[in-house]
């Protein structure tokens, strides 16, 4: 999947940290602290981007940092980028499984092809 880094900027409440995202509005994120918030903004954005692409959605470009204004009673301590792996187009391909191991997914996924894409990124996450 291609990645793309989008603006995010943390602000400090009285509660902890918030995150938000100005070119997706309503995705937000929060934490007790600034690293916890900004590790829930890149689960958070994650999150979003992977509904807007089963939605059919299209992404919009990321803003730059500089283009970023600043929030009306918020307290800014950081602006990141977050690394989002944007969904490519599907390509439809042909594998060949074992009966038993394909009778074994069938059993527990509703979409054989999206059990195995998960079960495929899981194991490339894990690094083996």
């Amino acid at each position: 999947m291609p990645a793309t880094y989008y603006p995010a900027v943390i602000d400090r409440s009285s509660t902890g940290y918030g995150v938000s995202f100005p070119d997706f509005p309503g995705c937000i994120a929060s934490g007790t602290t600034p690293n916890e918030a900004a590790l829930n903004a890149e689960a958070a954005i994650a999150l979003h981007i992977e509904t807007m692409a089963k939605d059919g959605d299209t992404f919009p470009a990321p803003s730059s940092l500089e283009d970023i204004q600043p929030v009306d009673r918020a307290e800014d301590i950081a602006r990141i980028l977050i690394r989002v792996d944007t969904p490519a187009k599907v390509n439809r391909v042909l594998v060949s499984l074992d009966e038993n191991l394909l009778r074994a997914i069938d059993a527990v996924a509703s979409n054989r092809s999206a059990w195995i894409a998960d079960a495929a990124r899981a194991r490339l996450a894990s690094g083996r």
